[in-house]
């Protein structure tokens, strides 16, 4: 993998070429009057997908008035 320093200035004009680059397994520094302010990387990992969890769901029992309702007289209740 290389690295390749660039300033600011050049990664505003040709940030779509960097990201090629970057996308080709290149690793991007930005520098700010010579001082390293980030890095341009590609990501080491796939997102995971979470599990589906419409069983989960289904096995849950909802009791009890709806919380709108309870919300709505607790408040009434408190004012006056």
């Amino acid at each position: 993998m290389s690295v390749r320093r660039v300033s600011v200035r050049e990664a505003r004009q040709h940030f779509r070429r960097l990201l090629d680059q970057v996308e080709a397994g290149e690793e991007i520094i930005v520098l700010r009057r010579g001082v390293e302010v980030g890095r341009v990387t590609k990501p080491k990992r796939k997102t995971v997908r979470l599990p589906d969890l419409d069983t989960f769901r289904a096995s849950i029992k909802v009791s009890g008035r709806p919380l709108s309702r309870e919300i709505i007289e607790t408040r009434r209740s408190s004012r006056y």
